[in-house]
């Protein structure tokens, strides 16, 4: 940073538990604007914190996203439940694109396909999670979400030799996602709900009924692209990032990317986090109007004109 002339406070850490720093920061009156990843309530206490200030400072949290992942039948294939899987479980399944949420269609071809989905599954081994309480909120969601009448279990890991929680699939009917709006609450770990769907408008009618997201994932044939071009529509309102026969926990540095999504994925989804318009959400638009060359910026200037 020396060697670029940056002040030696662009890079800074301060450690502490609960939401106590992040608020003092987001009152603080040299702060600007927030970038922020975590939980709901955090992003929520930040946004307060930042709307109650003399003069409210934008904040661009990222908070919630379970990212749903569409299978057509054309992809009921044992690589696609191994890729799902990999995907769930990597990282111990903190990313915040992790996919929590798998639509697979009902019938024999479904039924064997989710057979194989658990029995992939559990084959894995749970890996330690970023901290101890963490971990404990994992498992507390997991008991919740079974102890809800809706999700039933359908598979699990082991525990890591550590007592890092074990990877955990729970099945569900895809119209209890209508009935039940907690069932779309994150698990923040390596868990995932499958949702049983009977046919595309009933996809169609849960999707438009989903809260915002990071990421949605459509896997299916180029026989089945008119059924994708009819959910297309409620994927674009749903998602900042609509991904096609891949899997969403890989962001790429690009500037195409866009990590971001409506709310509450994110608190200001006309923005990303990732790739280079990310740094527009730090910037303001200023109009130099009729001012003469000698007073514009350096970078605005004719390029005849001397720079200071």
């Amino acid at each position: 940073m020396r060697s670029v002339g940056l002040p030696s406070g662009t890079f800074s850490a301060l450690l502490g538990e609960g939401p106590v720093i992040g608020q003092a920061l987001a009152a603080h009156p040299s702060i600007r604007a927030i970038g922020f990843t975590g939980s709901r309530r955090a992003g929520l206490a930040l946004l307060a914190t930042a709307q109650a200030r003399p003069v409210p400072i934008p904040v661009f949290a990222e908070m919630s996203s379970i990212n749903p992942v569409y299978l057509l039948p054309s992809a009921l294939r044992p690589e696609t439940a191994q890729s799902f899987v990999a995907s769930l479980t990597l990282g111990a399944g903190q990313f915040c694109t992790n996919p929590g949420l798998l639509f697979v269609p009902r019938g024999g071809d479904g039924d064997r396909f989710v057979d194989g989905l658990a029995t992939q599954l559990g084959g894995t081994v749970g890996r330690t999670m970023l901290t101890p309480p963490i971990a404990a909120a994992y498992r507390d969601r997991l008991v919740r979400l079974e102890r809800s009448g809706h999700a039933h279990p359908l598979a699990r890991g082991r525990d890591g030799d550590d007592g890092a929680p074990a990877p955990a699939l729970l099945e569900i009917d895809a119209a209890a996602l209508l009935a039940e709006p907690d069932l779309q609450e994150e698990v923040f770990g390596a868990a995932a709900l499958v949702a049983r769907y009977d046919d595309l408008a009933e996809l169609q009618r849960v999707t438009a009924a989903l809260q915002g997201q990071l990421t949605a994932t459509v896997h299916a044939g180029p026989e089945e692209y008119d059924e994708v071009a009819a959910l297309l529509p409620a994927l674009e309102r749903l998602a900042g990032r609509i991904i096609m026969n891949g899997w969403p926990t890989g962001v790429a540095v690009s500037p195409a990317m866009v990590h971001g999504g409506p709310w509450p994925a994110t608190s200001e989804g006309r923005s990303t986090s990732v790739g280079t318009a990310a740094i527009e959400r730090f910037l303001r638009r200023i109009a130099y109007q009729d001012l003469p060359q000698t007073l514009l910026p350096a970078e605005l200037r004719d390029r005849s004109q001397p720079r200071a």
